[in-house]
Order: C-alpha cells, then sequence, then structure tokens
C-alpha cells in the first residue's frame, strides 16, 4: 500500500511538473527525471524492482505504437535519407564511442556489455524536443526527421542491444552468423505487423461501444508485442509496421465517437508511462545507492559524466559531418552539371538544431530497466543510463528553445497551405453531397448553409423526417472523408494536415449528431407528454 501512495503522489507530482514545463516552455520530461533522482535521495522510500522482462512491453510498446500512428509515410518517404543517416549512422558511431569510453574507464567490463551500454543510450527521444519544437513552429521537415529518426532508431538501437545482451550473457558472439539471422528478423517482423495490422483492424471494425474499443486498442497493442517476442522477432519492427500499417486504414472503419476519445485516453496513457518509467528509475538507484561506497558512487558519476559527453559530441560530430558532406556534394559544379540530390540536406543552423535535439527519454529507461538481474555491472549501466537521461533532458532540452530563437529557424508554412486546401476541397465536397437534398428544408437546408458559409470563409431541400436529416448529415461526412483520404493517398497533404482536418471533421460531425438527435428526441418527448 505504501508503494501505491508514493506512485499516485508522484503522477499527481508529474502533472504538476508537466504544468509548470508548458508556462517554462521546456520538455516536461526533464523536470520528472529531477524528481525521479531526487526520489532516490529521499529517506524511508521503499525500494521496488521491476520484472526486467516486462520493461520494454510496458513502457515501449504503447509509446512507440503511439509515435508510429502518427508518422506520415509521404513525408518519411521524402526524407528517408537524413531519418536514415540518423537512424543507423548517428545510432552506430554511439554505440561504438560509448562501448570505446566505457572500456577505457572500466577495463573490466566485458566489450559485449560496454556494446550493450552503447545501446542503452543511442537512441534519442524526439518526443522531449518536438514538445519544445512545435510551440515555436520550426520549418516542418526538421520534425519530421527527428520525429522519424526516434521511430527507427529504437529499432536499430534495440537490435544491438539484443545481440549485445545475449552474447554477455552466453559468452560469445557467432559472427557472421548474425546477418541471416538480422535479415529473418527483420523481414519476419514486417510481415507480422502487416498481418496483425488487418487482423486488429477487422476486429475493430466490428465493435462500436467506445470502452471495448480503447481497451481491446491496449491490449492488442501488448498481444503484438508479445507475439513478436515468442516468435524471437523484433518487437520494435514488428510495432511500428504494425502501427504504421493500421493508421491507414483506421479512419475508414473508426468512427469519430471513438476516435476522439481513444486520442485523449491514449495521450493520458503515454504521459503516465513517462512519469512511471522515470518513478521506477528512481525506485531501482535507491536500491543501488544503499549498496554503493562514497567512492563507488564517485566512480559510477565520473562514468555516467564522461559517457554522456560522448554521447552529446558523437551525435554533434555526426549529425554536422553528413551535413557538410551533403552542401559539399550539391555544391555549385564548373559546367552546370546537375548537382546530386542531398544526402542529409540540412543548412549549418538547421543541423544545430538536429545535432542538439539528442534527449534520451523512455526507451533509454526501459532498456536498462529490462536488463537481466544477473548481468555483468547491472547497477554501473543504469546509474550511468540514467545520469545521461537526466543530463541530456536537463542541458539540451532547458536551452533548445533559446537555441532556436537564436537561430531564427522559421516554420515554412508548408502545413498551414496542404491544412487550407484540404478544408477547401473537404467543404466543396460537403456542398456536392447536399446536392440530392437541397428540395426539403430542415437539418438538409441548414446544413448545406452552413458547408457554404464555411467555404465562403475558408476561401471566401428533403423531408423533415430523421432518415433524411441522418442521411444528409451521413452524407455530407463521408463526401468529406472519402476526399481527405483521397488527398493523403495521392500525396497531396502529408499526415500532419491529414490529422488536423480529420479532428475537425470529427468534431464537425458529432455536432451535427448532437443536433439531429437533440430534434428527434425533442419531437419524441413531445409525442409522450400526456394530453
Amino acid at each position: 500500500m505504501e508503494v501505491f501512495e508514493i506512485i499516485i503522489a508522484l503522477l499527481l507530482g508529474g502533472a504538476a511538473l508537466a504544468a509548470l514545463a508548458r508556462r517554462m516552455g521546456a520538455p516536461y520530461p526533464a523536470l520528472v527525471a529531477l524528481a525521479g533522482a531526487a526520489l532516490a535521495l529521499v529517506p524511508g522510500v521503499p525500494t521496488l524492482v521491476l520484472d526486467p522482462e516486462l520493461a520494454l512491453a510496458l513502457f515501449v510498446a504503447p509509446v512507440l505504437v503511439d509515435a508510429a500512428f502518427d508518422a506520415s509515410p509521404r513525408d518519411l518517404r521524402a526524407n528517408w535519407r537524413p531519418i536514415a543517416s540518423l537512424a543507423l549512422g548517428a545510432v552506430v558511431l554511439t554505440v561504438v564511442v560509448v562501448a570505446g569510453v566505457a572500456r577505457l574507464l572500466v577495463p573490466e567490463l566485458p566489450w559485449a556489455a560496454a556494446i550493450a551500454l552503447g545501446a542503452i543510450v543511442a537512441p534519442p527521444d524526439a518526443a522531449a524536443a518536438t514538445t519544445v519544437l512545435k510551440a515555436l513552429r520550426p520549418p516542418y521537415r526538421l520534425l519530421t526527421i527527428l520525429e522519424g529518426e526516434s521511430l527507427f532508431n529504437d529499432a536499430s538501437a534495440l537490435l544491438i542491444y539484443r545481440m549485445a545482451v545475449g552474447a554477455t550473457l552466453a559468452g560469445a558472439l557467432s559472427g557472421w552468423s548474425v546477418v541471416p539471422t538480422l535479415l529473418v528478423v527483420t523481414i519476419g517482423s514486417v510481415v507480422l505487423g502487416l498481418a496483425l495490422s488487418r487482423v486488429t483492424l477487422w476486429v475493430n471494425a466490428r465493435i462500436r461501444d467506445v470502452a471495448t474499443a480503447i481497451v481491446l486498442q491496449f491490449c492488442s497493442t501488448f498481444l503484438v508485442w508479445i507475439l513478436a517476442e515468442n516468435l524471437h522477432l523484433s518487437g520494435i519492427i514488428t510495432m511500428v509496421v504494425y502501427a504504421m500499417a493500421a493508421s491507414r486504414r483506421a479512419p475508414d472503419i473508426m468512427p469519430a465517437r471513438i476516435r476522439i476519445p481513444a486520442w485523449a485516453v491514449w495521450e493520458v496513457a503515454v504521459f503516465v508511462l513517462n512519469v512511471l518509467a522515470f518513478i521506477l528509475v528512481g525506485f531501482q538507484l535507491k536500491a543501488i545507492t544503499a549498496r554503493l561506497t562514497v567512492a563507488t558512487g564517485v566512480r559510477y558519476a565520473a562514468i555516467a559524466a564522461a559517457v554522456t559527453l560522448a554521447v552529446i559530441v558523437a551525435r554533434i560530430v555526426w549529425v554536422s559531418g553528413a551535413a557538410a558532406v551533403s552542401r559539399w556534394l550539391c555544391r555549385p559544379r564548373a559546367d552546370g552539371t546537375p548537382a546530386p540530390e542531398s544526402a542529409v540536406a540540412l543548412t549549418p543552423r538547421a543541423a544545430a538544431v538536429v545535432g542538439w535535439c539528442g534527449m534520451r527519454g523512455t526507451v533509454t529507461l526501459a532498456a536498462a530497466l529490462a536488463l537481466p538481474t544477473r548481468f555483468p555491472f547491472r547497477d554501473l549501466i543504469l546509474t550511468t543510463a540514467f545520469g545521461v537521461t537526466l543530463t541530456t533532458l536537463v542541458v539540451q532540452g532547458l536551452t533548445l528553445r533559446p537555441l532556436l530563437l537564436r537561430l531564427r529557424l522559421e516554420d515554412d508554412g508548408s502545413v498551414e497551405r496542404e491544412i487550407r486546401l484540404a478544408r477547401v476541397e473537404t467543404l466543396r465536397a460537403a456542398l456536392d453531397a447536399t446536392a440530392p437534398f437541397a428540395r426539403g428544408g430542415g437539418a438538409a437546408g441548414l446544413v448545406r448553409e452552413s458547408y457554404a458559409l464555411q467555404l465562403q470563409h475558408a476561401e471566401s431541400d428533403g423531408s423533415d423526417g430523421a432518415q433524411e436529416d441522418q442521411a444528409v448529415v451521413r452524407a455530407t461526412g463521408e463526401a468529406q472523408r472519402h476526399r481527405l483520404l483521397a488527398l493523403r493517398s495521392d500525396g497531396t497533404i502529408g499526415d500532419a494536415a491529414f490529422q488536423r482536418i480529420e479532428e475537425e471533421l470529427d468534431w464537425m460531425e458529432l455536432g451535427w449528431a448532437q443536433v439531429v438527435r437533440s430534434e428527434h428526441a425533442d419531437e419524441r418527448s413531445r409525442a409522450d407528454a400526456p394530453r
């Protein structure tokens, strides 16, 4: 009961810290990380050990699905070079540099364990960076690159992590035999993710109860992860493919009355999981500090500081170097020959922002907590991982806003233009859909006038029965959604614009449905009233 009371109190504290972070213009994980660190120093706090096998499934699976569901395949394809450069090159460089630094400082640390530490701290968390960036409206391409990197660097880092942990426990790594294993794991994970997305969409299409639908979404998320892990596939790759595939068809099968509360619940769930991750690390550090001497504690702190510096420098060096090479390849040719397409295509100012957006977060904490209890130097690795997360969140997270303001990187307006286009096109589709109902009054005339007025602002008749009133609302809503889906399918707009307009259509649909229900509810009330 004591642990439960502490967790409830810290969740309330996390909500208060998130509100404070919004007022400060800082990422809330930075303040929550400080609270987690303080928890380890509070006397009387009980120790709590999380089952290592539960850590990745509990913290990574829902967060990853939430991010992948919102990802835009069109924008990812357009920026695949910089995303791949960060998700592969930056991760590998970070793993190598961190492993080297760890071995230099702790010679008795096995190489496989040092590589595991590098893989744990390699993947940045885009959520912390984009929380700050979105409020400042930088170029949309920067957000796309950071969010895309966050999806795929988790996969690359955790694949290295799994191999390193396995090699540490087994005592050896079987060289080139890893390559076919990686190919089988990758292809199998993609196939499994695609197949399971179809199954869950088929089930969701037959559910109309809000609570049941949301519970099913969460349960299916964990079931997908568990199935992938039991088949010895990559849970990360499976979850990314599963969520991105499901997001393409979900708007067709999920009604607004389910989608709107589901989004709200997922937002709260991701927040709670982030706070819980820092709380649980605080509990773990409490047990670790109880076992440490002063000399060992100082040594752990020095190692964590050195690894943090290595992580920050490795990312800045990779991003700056790759951007410089890209600009050199795209230099004007003396003979007028067109330059090849940029490999990274980042200006020096944009590269500075991307390089500084290296805050670590939930994935790093979850991977550290997931280490088996008999893993060598587990206390050191867990302490170092938390030190890297805390320092990057506080130092980089709190200085990102001043850096962006100083560099004066501004939004190019591409998303807003797509939003205006989608709004005008969907309103025109709605007006066209009202044509068969233009003969009568009632809801039909009101709907048409409303859409005509909205269209005018954006640029510039049937029976009184319940069936026709509902039909006109349904026809206009379906026409708008079909047009919106078509705009996204042919690449005219991206997912950022799609999601904004989809949310508007959801609220509009609910508003009209309430009007129709209210009218006929009043009619039924009058019919049932005593005479």
